[in-house]
């Protein structure tokens, strides 16, 4: 198993900063509520500063690339965006499954997506690239769509789309259940200061793991010079 951007992807947003961490022995029997309120709290901190998530350069630089994709960024919102406005709008964000919980708190303290998959429902690898329009993307709702030629999504090496326009929707298909045991997630950042707060972001989620289940096998950042993230063999 591995988990890489395309080239295609690079070349078109030279700006990308993207980290992954593969992990296992994830169970819900944990209490994360410390861990998610601290993070919720500064995600608050940054929202009562900034006045809104608009206001925030990681968002902002989500909103631009979506722009560039062709896609309306006030109807298409970035999955860290859709959180904050939450976040704003109700005071907290649902409570779904402690590693999920977890993950979105993370998010929205660092105003950037996560993007956490279950391993067991990967083929093999995975990819972000622009889908041919063969892909099969499975929704929450359980209907099969297709993401149109172009559009960026997350292929494996059956043709299973786990994203829809990139960072805007997760799929049905690998999302976190109470079953799921191990996980791929992924943070990417398109704005100035990402070089350096990633890595603070990928240190962030490595304490968590740590703390509620157990430290994961790999944390990487990952770049044009080295673009894969491997998992180790089991």
């Amino acid at each position: 198993m591995h988990f890489s951007h395309h080239p295609a992807i690079r070349s078109a947003h030279p700006e990308l900063v993207a980290g992954a961490v593969f992990a296992h022995g994830i169970h819900r029997d944990v209490d994360a509520e410390p861990v998610v309120a601290r993070f919720e709290d500064i995600a608050r901190a940054r929202l009562a500063a900034a006045g809104s998530e608009s206001e925030l350069p990681e968002i902002q630089a989500w909103r631009r690339a979506f722009q560039r994709m062709g896609l309306k960024p006030t109807q298409y919102r970035c999955a860290s965006e859709q959180l904050l406005r939450r976040l704003r709008k109700e005071c907290a964000l649902p409570r779904i499954h402690p590693l999920i919980d977890v993950c979105n708190a993370i998010s929205v303290a660092f105003a950037t997506p996560v993007a956490v998959l279950d391993l067991a429902h990967i083929a093999d690898w995975l990819q972000v690239r622009p889908a041919d329009g063969s892909e099969r993307y499975l929704s929450f709702g359980g209907e099969i769509e297709h993401p149109e030629p172009g559009e960026v999504t997350f292929v494996d090496a059956a043709g299973n789309a786990h994203a829809r326009r990139w960072t805007h929707r997760q799929s049905g298909l690998s999302a976190v259940r109470d079953a799921t045991a191990g996980v791929l997630i992924v943070a990417e950042a398109l704005h100035p200061a990402a070089a350096a707060e990633l890595p603070l972001l990928l240190a962030a989620v490595q304490d968590a793991l740590s703390e509620l289940w157990c430290k994961p096998e790999v944390v990487g950042v990952l770049t044009g010079e080295s673009p894969q993230l491997h998992q180790p063999s089991f």
